[in-house]
């Protein structure tokens, strides 16, 4: 039951997904969209609940009740950076947006960049722990939970592994090949008629003056009466 559950919470993070997008991109309404997205944590949700409901009808605490707390830890800690990856990808494609600029390569923009995708692997382990560890508490001595123990063990670690692997582009970090510079330069600016870019709100019209000129605002009054 808890394996079909992940398997439909997965399901529905990418059709949700894909309805968000499809409602803000093709359809070009950007509050259904965004209320699409924003039911994505509703499923996590759920599938806490369920594993709640298992527990407490008597089902022994297994690696299944550890998937699922991983699942929803991995999905608050990188489920943001997944969200906003592809919503850069559907403006570029779908609104009209420049292509989402790419990850650093090399240098220590390189070892920032794993460092902030570190911090998002030690928030899934910390979410996942503390449901492990309210799992723990809500068996108590009536089940053997040491495979819910034991989940928590490997959570960190992982944390841990990818944790140094982050950590190595700092110690050593990757040099660039003679002529390339080390940062990705900055996409252009966005045209504020287009469609706005990855999770942005509406577009802001520009304030030109006829002709496409903008006003001058040290004419003030003077200037605007004359």
């Amino acid at each position: 039951m808890i394996v079909t559950m992940i398997v439909v919470c997965e399901v529905g993070f990418w059709v949700l997904l894909a309805a968000g997008l499809g409602a803000r991109y093709l359809l070009r309404m950007p509050r259904l969209g965004a209320g699409l997205l924003l039911c994505e944590p509703l499923l996590e949700v759920l599938l806490l609940v369920v594993s709640a409901i298992d527990l407490k009808n008597g089902a022994e605490p297994s690696w299944r009740h550890g998937l699922a707390a991983i699942y929803i830890g991995y999905t608050v800690g990188h489920g943001h950076r997944t969200v906003k990856w592809l919503d850069g990808h559907a403006a570029h494609r779908f609104g009209g947006a420049p292509p989402p600029a790419k990850p650093p390569r090399y240098g220590m923009a390189r070892a920032r960049h794993e460092g902030a995708i570190w911090l998002g692997s030690l928030v899934a382990g910390s979410v996942a722990s503390a449901l492990l560890l309210a799992a723990v508490w809500y068996v108590g001595d009536a089940g053997d939970t040491s495979k819910l123990e034991a989940a928590i063990a490997g959570v960190w670690r992982a944390v841990g592994i990818h944790g140094l692997i982050a950590l190595s582009y700092s110690v050593w970090p990757k040099k660039a090949p003679e002529g390339e510079p080390e940062k990705t330069p900055a996409p252009p600016a966005r045209n504020p008629e287009r469609v706005p870019g990855p999770l942005a709100g509406h577009p802001r019209e520009d304030a030109t003056a006829p002709g496409g000129e903008r006003p001058d605002p040290r004419q003030g009054s003077a200037g605007r009466s004359s």
